[in-house]
């Protein structure tokens, strides 16, 4: 395995060629078993932490939910139907690649009116609870027009963009007495 991975890095054995080698599941191929039985131990040993520890459950779920979250609100601006029409890979890649910058540009103004809101109840002088801002997410839809008018203006702002949440120092993080 080490031979293999240091003339892949040297250039020369390319991954392709590795690949194709290892895909037909040779059971002779001594790279193959090795790296099988590596996968194997890479597996067990990420179950046996999973079952072990609670912090990595609560981490591996949170992240989950979070991913899952976005592919349903990607999925939520996807105009033309959930199937990819072409059988073409570069087409299919730029379908996924459009659909997710559509999705990340619409979280994003989303953020700015979320920050905009805290910022302006901060300046009123409302007090903004950490916990309460944690809990509003940029992933909503019921807001987005997805078949009105979409009106394109690639001027830059005049204004800077308030990306800053001006809250009370010591708000967000707040620190225990000691």
């Amino acid at each position: 395995m080490l031979r293999t991975g240091i003339s892949i890095r040297e250039g020369r054995l390319s991954s392709v060629t590795l690949l194709r080698r290892l895909g037909n599941h040779s059971k002779r191929n001594r790279i193959y078993k090795a790296l099988r039985e590596l996968g194997r131990v890479v597996r067990t040993v990420t179950l046996l932490r999973y079952l072990s520890e609670p912090e990595l459950r609560d981490q591996i779920t949170a992240i989950t939910n979070r991913t899952e979250a976005f592919h349903g609100f990607a999925a939520h601006l996807k105009i033309g139907g959930r199937l990819i029409g072409h059988n073409d890979p570069d087409y299919q890649e730029r379908v996924v690649k459009f659909n997710e910058l559509i999705a990340n540009c619409a979280i994003y103004s989303t953020a700015l009116d979320i920050t905009d809101a805290a910022n302006a109840l901060a300046s009123e002088g409302h007090l903004v609870d950490p916990d309460d801002l944690a809990t509003v997410s940029p992933l909503i839809t019921r807001t987005i027009r997805r078949f009105g008018d979409w009106h394109l203006d690639l001027t830059p702002p005049e204004d800077v963009v308030v990306t800053r949440l001006d809250l009370a120092p010591g708000a967000l993080f707040p620190t225990a007495p000691v």
